[in-house]
């Protein structure tokens, strides 16, 4: 455990890196924001979203430890909104792609400042997104994945819990299969 912890705060601090050499422009984002998914929201007339992030997907399901089901996309959202709200993160644009913003984000922990990408996806409430080749778009969100599902935090203690890389996907080829 102990060097699985210390393999995360390096991946993190390394995120953390990348974002400040990225961009200046930082901006705070705060519990005002109109938050959509658990990687997604609106401030002041614009969409962000962290870039290389997947949140699980809003109508998604998945069996709780007391039998009942719950939608995963909505504890995405609740475990966003959380540490938001406990983390006061900042947050730089990285990219622009028609009505969204990319951004990464950071928050101070202990005095140490993580990526929030890292601190979703290591509880085990988001998922390293994928390109279209099926790729991490970052290889440190993957790592940290594959740490939490392999001790089992947040969503992966569910069996039924779903990697929405795999819905996605799911998804894309029935839409080619289907008549035009």
């Amino acid at each position: 455990m102990r060097g699985g912890l210390s393999v995360l705060i390096g991946v993190a601090c390394f995120a953390v890196t990348q974002a400040h050499a990225t961009s200046a422009g930082y901006f705070a984002l705060s519990e005002s924001a109109v938050f959509e998914s658990g990687d997604t929201w609106s401030l002041g007339g614009q969409r962000y979203r962290l870039y290389g992030v997947q949140s699980c997907l809003r109508g998604t399901t998945f069996t709780n430890t007391a039998g009942v089901r719950q939608d995963c996309g909505e504890a995405s959202l609740a475990v966003l909104v959380a540490f938001v709200r406990d983390t006061g993160p900042s947050c730089a644009p990285i990219a622009k792609a028609s009505s969204i913003t990319y951004v990464v984000c950071f928050a101070t922990v202990a005095r140490q400042r993580l990526d929030l990408g890292t601190i979703l996806i290591s509880e085990g409430y988001a998922f390293a997104a994928l390109d279209a080749k099926g790729l991490p778009i970052n290889a440190a969100y993957s790592v940290a994945e594959q740490q939490a599902r392999g001790r089992k935090g947040g969503l992966w203690q569910f069996s039924d819990v779903k990697h929405p890389a795999v819905l996605l996907s799911r998804a894309a080829k029935s839409d080619q299969v289907r008549p035009k």
